[in-house]
């Protein structure tokens, strides 16, 4: 959330969460908190409640909504923002994912971690926690990439996407994006260069914990404001 606020793209910066310890620690720092309902099974159909109760509590409508996931902690403001540039020049862009270089062979076979692999003209082809494309067949001379999870949707796409039927692969491979393919629309997939890492395990939680010891924003956190700009809202 700290980082996350760092981002010049952003009007404003909401938790939304459906855990009462969550509140309460979001409104001891200041933060801005958005209590949803506990059923929701996808990040995105969590998204999608919190935006319209947003709207409503600030009578504004949203232009973009970025969805920055809890398991990315160490993320970089300015991926915020490379993840939205293609929106802001191209209309027909409804979603886009990040996407950064998977490390080493055992990353590729993480089942945490998902891959993607993209088609030349930089739109999703399939996502899977399986390691794609196949190693066996030659995967070590391309390039293995994973998905980074800041999501912008645009906000009419993301209402649209939360109301579309669930898929088979969205399902088999729990990755949200999937009922987006299946559907027939497209994924815009931006390469990020910063590096973060996730937190899907105690051994994550470990050694993102040792390395936010030394990392350099964690100074900057601070107390935010509640945004007073009008015009467009992400």
């Amino acid at each position: 959330y700290f980082r996350s606020i760092m981002s010049k793209a952003l009007d404003d910066v909401y938790i939304a969460t459906c855990d009462t310890e969550i509140r309460t620690y979001a409104e001891s720092v200041g933060a801005q908190c958005v209590m949803t309902a506990s059923t929701h099974e996808r990040a995105s159909d969590r998204t999608a409640e919190a935006l319209l109760k947003c709207e409503q509590e600030t009578g504004r409508k949203v232009d973009i909504v970025v969805m920055i996931q809890g398991d990315e902690p160490m993320l970089h403001p300015d991926m915020i923002d490379e993840a939205i540039a293609p929106m802001r020049t191209d209309p027909s862009i409804n979603v886009v994912n990040l996407m950064s270089l998977l490390k080493n062979r055992a990353e590729h076979e993480d089942p945490n971690e998902v891959k993607v692999v993209v088609g030349r003209d930089g739109y999703a082809l399939y996502f899977s926690r399986e390691p794609i494309p196949s190693w066996k067949k030659g995967a070590k001379d391309l390039l293995m990439l994973k998905q980074v999870c800041i999501i912008p949707f645009r906000r009419d796409f993301l209402l649209t996407f939360n109301n579309l039927e669930t898929t088979p692969l969205e399902r088999i491979e729990s990755v949200d994006m999937l009922r987006v393919l299946e559907h027939g629309y497209k994924v815009k997939m931006v390469m990020t260069s910063a590096e973060t890492y996730s937190v899907d395990t105690p051994e994550d939680l470990a050694k993102v914990a040792d390395k936010m010891r030394t990392d350099p924003l964690v100074a900057h956190y601070a107390r935010p404001q509640r945004s007073t700009r009008g015009g467009p809202q992400l």
